[in-house]
């Protein structure tokens, strides 16, 4: 068994506050960012898009005219230290964030980056060191399940004692399809990550263990090992496993099911039109995840732009990270990684 070192506890995060209209800067203007766009201008109150860029100029200028006639930028740096610019957004690129969020903190700016916070654990950590140089935290990353309704029915209940301490957590995450033969690790870092921060979040405890298993890969995948099964144990001996198959082909579909000592509760969809019709009871599935979580996107930035902190923080990005480079060592390594945890910084801790 190989051990890792992993981050500890992980506290709420914390958003932009205020009373007055807040302008927002969007950084990459693709599906997200497109759709943030979209939400900030028609869904969220308080927020007006104050400011787009993007590589693909043709691509900001539509995104801009549809939120009111935005100001496009032709430099990211430039939009954020722009001071009619309260508040950044970042959708861009993986490999683009580090560099973004520090120049957001170096400018003492409030910033929603997406997942992941850095795609490195070690880019993570110079973030982390750079807010808490800061002295207070800036950062929220979007890790929006946290704010699906139905997550948070489940994390309340749990929080009752209704149905007894937590045993198990069965997860399924699957697409329809992905790129033929992209990276296996991809399917934990790009995918699975969001199970590995709800884990650490339902429980409010950190996941000490990680283990992958790889059945045969589907004939669609192009040699990618996919579909994969990760199996995490929490700090106080909780199961959660992850089923993760990204070319499932029928649609996008995530559900689970938590298992406690005197009850189990169960997460699907929320309920769409079903249809009963020639001997078939059925109903439609999403193509991606946005109409499946079109609520929690929603929720999670007017949250971000209300300062309620719900959100998950600078050092929830980097735990996610962290835990997903351990699950990523065990697929490669077919070993079992025990994931040790230091002490919290300061800035992190509950309050």
């Amino acid at each position: 068994m190989t051990t890792l070192v992993s981050p500890g506890y992980v506290p709420a995060g914390t958003g932009i506050g205020g009373s007055t209209v807040k302008r927002i800067g969007i950084i990459g203007t693709g599906i997200m960012g497109a759709d943030h766009a979209r939400l900030l201008t028609s869904a969220v109150s308080g927020a007006a898009v104050g400011g787009v860029f993007d590589l693909d100029g043709d691509r900001a200028r539509g995104v801009a005219e549809a939120s009111g006639g935005a100001r496009v930028f032709a430099d990211p740096y430039a939009l954020i230290a722009d001071d009619a610019i309260d508040a950044v957004l970042i959708a861009s690129s993986d490999a683009t964030h580090e560099d973004y969020v520090l120049a957001c903190v170096a400018a003492g700016k409030p910033v929603l980056c997406e997942k992941p916070l850095a795609p490195t654990v070690d880019g993570c950590a110079r973030i982390l060191e750079a807010e808490t140089a800061y002295g207070s935290r800036l950062i929220t990353v979007g890790f929006m399940r946290r704010f699906d309704p139905g997550y948070t029915d489940l994390k309340a209940l749990l929080a009752t004692g209704a149905i007894g301490a937590p045993l198990m957590l069965h997860n399924v995450h699957r697409n329809p399809a992905a790129v033929p033969g992209m990276p296996s690790a991809n399917l934990i870092t790009n995918s699975a990550v969001h199970e590995l921060d709800i884990t650490r979040w339902l429980f409010d405890e950190e996941i000490t263990e990680v283990a992958v298993h790889t059945p045969r890969p589907t004939g669609n995948s192009g040699g990618t090992r996919d579909p994969q099964l990760l199996i995490l144990t929490t700090a106080s001996g909780v199961l959660s496993d992850v089923e993760i198959f990204v070319n499932a082909r029928y649609g996008y579909e995530v559900r689970c099911e938590l298992v406690a000592e005197t009850g189990t509760v169960t997460l699907d969809a929320p309920p769409p039109t079903s249809v009963r019709r020639s001997g078939l009871h059925a109903r439609e599935l999403p193509a991606d995840w946005r109409p499946r979580f079109a609520e929690a996107y929603r929720l999670e930035l007017q949250d971000w732009i209300d300062g309620t902190g719900q959100g998950a923080t600078a050092w929830d990005g980097f735990a996610a990270t962290f835990v997903a480079q351990a699950c990523v060592n065990a697929l490669e390594s077919g070993e079992r990684y025990t994931v040790e945890m230091p002490a919290i910084p300061g800035l992190y801790r509950r309050q």
